[in-house]
């Protein structure tokens, strides 16, 4: 009966004070973040603050690595891969992101028109014959073709189309693989080829082409099978896709799931299944530049008033898969936009910013004169000068 009448002993439990407190700290940093993030996101003001003084994404000229040019010869310099090409005296020099010279490769050309993807990077003479194409830091091969050449351009695997003029055609497209050997050409009679991409799984070439002859413009895009064309050049159309009258196509590119980009001068289409459809109109838009050579993305640049001097401008960066748009806005005019891959860098003034096609701010430079040329690639920028280069890390 005792046992029964007997209240229960009370255990007091002990609080875990430390458990509490750090609870309490780690909700605190959480909350924090996710504050500081949404200021990062939605304040302009903020995000620059966080750019300048946390993340160290702004740079003076003073504090950049410089490559001296001979102000008393010609050069040519264009960024690809993981270098800074300067091209003078047929002689082209590879600069890495320190500045120090990786190699120096005998190019006999004068005149260069370049192209780049991925470690490749070919080189033409403009209106010439001679064509290079160089991997990583090696000539891979050389050619020359009958005509005189208007562009090149390579695909990430290293495949080449160069067109040509001044032939008994109108224009020619001649194709090589990754040796160097001619796959075949495409002969154009009554057209004018103005560019050409290759599919990213090396089986289709896509010409952009012109026809002038006639009292309007008309502009297609002619899908080539790269295999048939090996046997049977005459005979190897996949496809004609023919725009609406007086519409001038200016670029093409290959994106990832053989999409194609096509750039006129009013809008900007997407082949894809079979059919084009524009994605992009400049009508009542005050585009001031616009540039389809990214990674799955395009980009425009499109003017607005913000007062009776001024003007903002926006970047409107949409992605061809998804079709959603991010914007990025400068409180000055563009001189120029330079594009590849992911990186879009946009000339100022005595300013350039490099941004990704996310929208977000990789580099922002800060030039002591004004900035007369970039050349970018997805790690590496350049700014070159009349007697020098200097060299952005990305």
């Amino acid at each position: 009966m005792r046992d029964y009448w007997e209240e229960p002993e009370t255990k007091n439990k002990k609080i875990n004070a430390k458990k509490i407190i750090l609870s309490i700290f780690i909700s605190i940093l959480v909350v924090a973040i996710i504050v500081i993030v949404a200021l990062y996101i939605t304040n302009n003001e903020f995000r620059n603050w966080i750019d300048i003084e946390i993340f160290r994404k702004e740079i003076s000229q003073d504090g950049v690595t410089t490559i001296e040019l001979d102000e008393g010869e010609a050069s040519s310099v264009y960024a690809f891969n993981k270098y800074i090409g300067i091209l003078s005296k047929n002689s082209l020099s590879l600069y890495d992101s320190t500045g120090g010279e990786e190699a120096n490769l005998e190019v006999q050309i004068t005149n260069p028109l370049f192209d780049s993807a991925n470690r490749f990077l070919v080189i033409g003479e403009s209106n010439g014959q001679k064509v290079y194409l160089i991997e990583d830091r090696e000539v891979i091969w050389e050619s020359e073709v009958e005509g005189n050449i208007s562009k090149v351009c390579v695909n990430k695997n290293g495949y080449v189309a160069v067109i040509m003029t001044g032939t008994s055609y109108k224009s020619e497209v001649q194709v090589f693989d990754p040796e160097g050997n001619s796959l075949f050409i495409s002969f154009l009679s009554y057209t004018m080829a103005v560019d050409a991409s290759i599919s990213n799984d090396n089986k289709y070439l896509a010409i952009a082409e012109v026809d002038t002859s006639g009292t309007i413009i008309q502009s297609n895009v002619r899908i080539t099978s790269i295999e048939k064309a090996r046997t049977d050049p005459r005979n190897s159309d996949e496809n004609n896709y023919k725009s609406e009258q007086n519409k001038l196509i200016v670029n093409i590119a290959y994106q990832d799931k053989d999409r194609i980009v096509c750039m006129y001068t009013d809008t900007i289409s997407i082949i894809e299944n079979g059919q084009e459809t524009v994605i992009f109109d400049n009508k009542d838009k005050k585009i001031t530049a616009q540039s389809i050579d990214l990674k799955d993305n395009f980009a425009t640049i499109q003017e607005e008033s913000s007062g009776i001097f001024s003007a903002n401008s926006v970047i409107n960066i949409i992605n061809v898969d998804s079709k959603n748009t991010q914007n990025y806005i400068v409180e000055t005019s563009v001189k120029e936009m330079y594009t590849k891959g992911d990186i879009i860098a946009l000339n100022l003034g005595t300013e350039v910013e490099f941004i990704n096609t996310s929208g977000w701010l990789v580099k922002r430079y800060i030039a002591n004169q004004e900035v007369s040329n970039v050349t970018v690639a997805d790690n590496i920028a350049g700014i070159v000068y009349r007697d020098k280069v200097e060299i952005i890390n990305l």
